[in-house]
């Protein structure tokens, strides 16, 4: 494993900084599990782009139907329908339990389409969310994001309630011993019925807390979140954005706990790369918030590029049966990474599902403390030895630093040995450079 050096382009000057410094890494060009850079070589793309990139970079499949958009029809009037998009309501028809479905281009505005029509539906405004959690960045889904973002911009919307996630490792109300035992659920549910003012609408919610450092909920979790919220006359919005299609070696999350919620939001992994989202819900909800006068206009809604692009993605996603490949590569992925722990101390959990993944570094595994420093030298070396993996970090109170590791679902074994050698080299230099330190 050879290190090399970055030249970096001047012009990243000109452009504003939206959450920490650029990679120095410019692409060229990208295609499956990889990237080239304008320098020739190559980087081992374990983030999935975004966590967009469900079927591989590029695959020839969207490029096909974009370029079929091209000739046919790319963008209309919010209040025109094209084929693609009724082609797309027809085929998640075929694949959820839902009913209604509403075409957006990000994960952001469909949480917010969502908890709009849930607001509507119920009467109420009050809304709960994990901490931890990550919706999007427009208003009204950055209300519920708690992962990063909420310092310095002013305050959010009122009626927002932040409920404990359930971290087992680092339990948020200090009781759970490494397990979860939803103590930190009934509590939250607590917290919120004596705050509430009696307008309960909905909470939202992600089958696994990525950008919170990949934090997998505990069996029937999501069975009793959702007996918690029809008690109190509450929707539960299940945010898919990173788990849908196949991540979790389930065609969904909600497949995975066993759960029907009320809405369900998928964006990232629909698109495979291009924007697009979409809100799923039933008739009857679809009606009670469109008679109390249901309003989401945006110049994007209902875009035939972007749809005909999502249909090309669940052709693949089902011919190739990538959730069953998610099950073996991440069974793969999850044995190469407890050998990894076994051998660094650094390491003090390895925890995910499918091809979603998590690493949380510490500097020893007795006091648990995160090792913040140690993760940024290890992503830039990792880097610099070309693998691109995402350390996520507790913003709001600095209790985590965790890598998160989800490749295209289309990973080989080769390029997962390749990535974890590549991590492990990087972890013994970082971690001995540390010590000299």
């Amino acid at each position: 494993m050879t290190t090399r050096r970055f030249t970096v382009d001047a012009r990243r000057q000109l452009l504003i900084r939206y959450g920490g410094d650029f990679v120095p890494d410019v692409i060229a060009r990208a295609s499956g599990s990889r990237l080239e850079t304008v320098e020739g070589t190559t980087v081992l793309d374990f983030t999935a782009g975004q966590i967009c990139a469900t079927i591989g970079h590029n695959h020839p499949a969207i490029g096909a139907a974009v370029r079929a958009a091209l000739d046919r029809v790319v963008h209309l009037n919010s209040w025109m329908l094209s084929e693609p998009v009724l082609a797309l309501a027809q085929r998640l028809d075929r694949l959820l339990p839902f009913d209604r479905f509403m075409a957006l281009s990000t994960g952001g505005e469909a949480n917010e389409a969502a908890l709009r029509m849930a607001k509507l539906a119920t009467g109420g405004f009050e809304v709960g969310a994990l901490t931890r959690s990550w919706h999007g960045m427009t208003a009204g889904s950055q209300m519920v994001t708690f992962a990063a973002g909420r310092r310095g911009h002013g305050p959010t919307p009122p009626g927002v309630f932040a409920l404990p996630a359930p971290y087992a490792y680092r339990c948020p109300i200090r009781h759970c011993a490494g397990t979860c035992d939803r103590t930190c659920l009934e509590a939250g549910f607590d917290l919120f019925d004596q705050q509430s003012v009696g307008a309960p609408a909905a909470v939202i919610a992600e089958p696994v807390l990525s950008a919170g450092g990949v934090i997998v909920p505990p069996p029937g979790y999501f069975t009793r979140l959702l007996e918690l919220c029809h008690e109190r006359g509450m929707m539960l919005v299940l945010d898919e954005a990173q788990t849908g299609f196949g991540r979790l070696g389930t065609m969904f999350g909600m497949d995975a706990y066993g759960v029907v919620p009320d809405f369900l939001t998928v964006s990232k992994t629909l698109g495979g790369g291009l924007p697009i989202s979409a809100v799923a819900t039933t008739g009857a909800i679809e009606q009670a918030a469109h008679d109390r006068g249901f309003m989401y206009v945006t110049s994007h809604v209902s875009d035939p590029l972007p749809a005909a692009a999502a249909l090309a993605v669940l052709d693949v996603v089902e011919r190739e049966d990538l959730s069953a490949r998610a099950r073996e590569r991440g069974r793969y992925l999850h044995e190469r990474l407890t050998d990894l722990q076994d051998r660094h101390e650094q390491i003090g959990d390895v925890r995910g599902m499918g091809l979603m993944w998590g690493v949380e570094l510490v500097h020893d595994r007795t006091t648990r403390r995160p090792a913040g420093a140690l993760g940024t030298a290890l992503t830039d070396e990792c880097q610099r030895c070309g693998l691109s993996i995402n350390l996520v970090r507790g913003q709001a109170d600095e209790l985590t630093s965790c890598l998160r590791i989800a490749p295209p679902l289309t990973v080989t074994d080769d390029e997962i040995d390749q990535a974890v050698d590549i991590l492990d080299a990087s972890l013994t230099k970082v971690a001995a450079s540390s010590l000299e330190d």
